[in-house]
């Protein structure tokens, strides 16, 4: 087990010392998509749901999760994040939303998670939007 780097030598989850390694750029980016119905897709293009601007409110709340990642994985480290872009795309032939996130940052550690954790509540964001409408996306 002492070959994991988040696992100690009797097998206790520890958080990664990076405390000498050198401090350097990172960027991580990380996709995904959900599918709809398309009259889903048409209503978020329309900006035509009740909750409001579906693809505003998915961005906004991808940039806020990449800023909490460590507050939300227990063993990542919080970073000081430089930059966060998060763009979504609808996609006729999907049907539905496709996300793309690219953070980065300036640290000993990279920022994998933090990519990773936009796109997942970007997506979630989208189908808690639009749930009222289609509960079947994926």
């Amino acid at each position: 087990m002492s070959d994991l780097s988040h696992v100690g030598p009797t097998g206790e989850a520890r958080m990664v010392d990076v405390s000498g390694k050198a401090v350097s750029a990172r960027v991580a980016r990380a996709s995904g998509s959900i599918r709809m119905e398309r009259n889903t897709l048409d209503a978020i293009r329309a900006n035509n749901l009740a909750k409001g601007d579906v693809l505003s409110v998915a961005r906004i709340a991808g940039i806020m999760a990449a800023k909490r990642t460590a507050d939300l994985i227990p063993l990542c480290h919080p970073l000081p994040i430089t930059d966060i872009q998060v763009d979504l795309e609808m996609d006729s032939a999907l049907p539905g939303v496709r996300v793309q996130a690219i953070v980065r940052t300036s640290a000993q550690t990279g920022v994998e998670m933090e990519a990773i954790t936009a796109v997942s509540v970007t997506l979630i964001t989208v189908y808690d939007m639009a749930k009222a409408v289609d509960r079947a996306m994926v």
